[in-house]
């Protein structure tokens, strides 16, 4: 086969999946209909989830004394660095079952990167400053997205099948039930949930010191 046929044949193949892909539209609201921010959706296929895909990078970096970006999702896989923007020492750690480390003090370049290798909440902390909270979704599925400040999000390049859609919030008071749809080629089909979740409010952090971590 030539070259010429080849990348026709690899452009006929990307143009027919995106054919035969769907869109899921996504809207989160709280109880009184107000849009909710840094919700993380998933839509995992009903066959189950798919295989890890080492390779993806993402930085989850400090700045201000603040974990940013506040909630990652990410799928399982991927490596995640940890670039310190201040002037001043950082110690990143995580206690959490789905994935413990440590970064010790550092600042500039993230020392060491962290490999999330299985599914579930890590939440990540500061051992300097205590108010830094901030917290990695960690996914088995390639359908992922997080609503922004008008709560609503879209998964697309979805093949046709059946999936269970799951909206999760780091500060939820109640687990939220998983909602299945089925989505058909080229279709667009939307979801709703009912967030109700605490309000996040920024912590207290004193004057920052830079001689001082």
């Amino acid at each position: 086969m030539s070259r010429l046929a080849a990348a026709l044949v690899v452009l006929s193949t990307t143009f027919l999946g995106a054919a035969f892909a769907a869109t899921l539209e996504v809207d989160v609201r709280d109880p009184a209909g107000k849009p909710v921010a840094d919700t993380a959706v998933f839509a995992t296929p009903a066959s189950g989830g798919t295989e890890a895909r080492p390779g993806k990078v993402v930085e989850i970096q400090q700045i201000d004394r603040e974990f940013v970006p506040y909630l990652s999702v990410i799928q399982t896989g991927t490596t995640a660095t940890f670039p310190n923007r201040d002037p001043i020492l950082h110690h990143v750690y995580s206690f959490s079952p789905a994935k413990s480390f440590e970064i010790k003090l550092y600042t500039g370049r993230s020392p060491s990167a962290v490999t999330f290798d299985k599914p579930g909440v890590v939440t990540l902390g500061c051992n300097i400053h205590d108010w830094m909270i901030g917290y990695v979704l960690v996914v088995s599925t390639p359908h992922f997205a997080k609503t922004d400040a008008s709560g609503t999000v879209q998964l697309r390049d979805l093949p046709a099948g059946t999936y269970e859609v799951q909206a999760w919030h780091p500060r939820l008071r109640e687990p939220l039930a998983p909602v299945n749809v089925s989505v058909d080629a080229a279709a667009v089909r939307s979801v709703g949930f009912t967030v109700d979740a605490l309000p996040r409010k920024a912590k207290y952090k004193p004057p920052l010191d830079r001689l001082k971590y």
